[in-house]
């Protein structure tokens, strides 16, 4: 479990130091990757193409774990993040499910988000 959330933060690390050095290590080759809005990426080459792109783009500002749960082959990691895209600052929060393989490379993630301010309507 130790060298799974290791992954899981270096992963997170690498998009604030806009590096992917990592990334061939960290995923299976035949990674599937969804992200909270809908796009999903088909392999390591697709995944590096997404992240080099992205990064032209924006920057992460903040990728910060709130908890991991582990069942099994999997993991699931609460998350707070804050970036800036086309000149424009968001953040949200969020959970992945991420799923290992033998070796402990990522085979699948999904992202879910949380829009925030969170508020309670009937106040």
């Amino acid at each position: 479990m130790i060298e799974r959330e290791q992954r899981i933060r270096q992963y997170f690390d690498s998009w604030i130091n806009k590096d992917n050095s990592i990334l061939s290590t960290i995923f299976d080759p035949n990674i599937v990757y969804t992200e909270s809005y809908g796009p999903q990426y088909r392999g390591l080459g697709t995944l590096l193409l997404w992240f080099e792109d992205w990064n032209t783009r924006g920057t992460v500002l903040s990728w910060t774990i709130k908890q991991f749960i582990h069942q099994g082959h999997m993991t699931v990691v609460e998350w707070y993040f804050k970036y800036e895209y086309d000149a424009v600052n968001d953040a949200f929060d969020g959970v992945s499910i991420v799923e290992f393989n033998a070796e402990n490379q990522i085979v699948s993630l999904k992202e879910f988000q949380s829009k925030i301010p969170h508020y309670y309507p009937y106040s």
